[in-house]
């Protein structure tokens, strides 16, 4: 899971982030302790508090005093728009950008966005 390039804190809590959206971490269900991060990723177990200190300064976790860390409430949904914020960023503007300068406009854009979809669905089960 750890990869070069990128501080291990940040991907110890995209991890984290990333159980949360997918349900796996439930909302006010308790989070790994740094201690099971650092042993599960062999990693100093202050690298792995840093990124769950991210999560806390961010109110995705938060603390119950001699029990742990806990997912706070709304966080799926909060790290859900942070997603699509991030997604719309990447994705979305450098594509209306290119549409722009191809001269489509939006119902272009959600015919080729269709047309693309319902290809990938007839080939199911193959890689797009």
């Amino acid at each position: 899971m750890i990869e070069d390039g990128k501080p291990i804190f940040l991907q110890i809590a995209e991890s984290v982030e990333g159980a949360i959206v997918d349900g796996s971490l439930a909302e006010e269900s308790q989070a790994p302790s740094t201690n099971e991060l650092a042993a599960f990723h062999r990693i100093n177990p202050a690298t792995a508090a840093k990124g769950i200190a991210m999560l806390t300064e961010k109110g995705v976790l938060y603390k119950r005093r001699g029990i742990g860390m806990f997912v706070a409430e709304g966080a799926r949904a909060r790290l859900l728009g942070e997603r699509r914020d991030a997604f719309a960023d990447r994705y979305i503007d450098p594509l209306l950008a290119e549409a722009r300068t191809l001269g489509l406009g939006p119902d272009d854009l959600a015919a080729l966005i269709r047309d693309r979809a319902a290809a990938s669905t007839d080939t199911e089960g193959t890689s797009r």
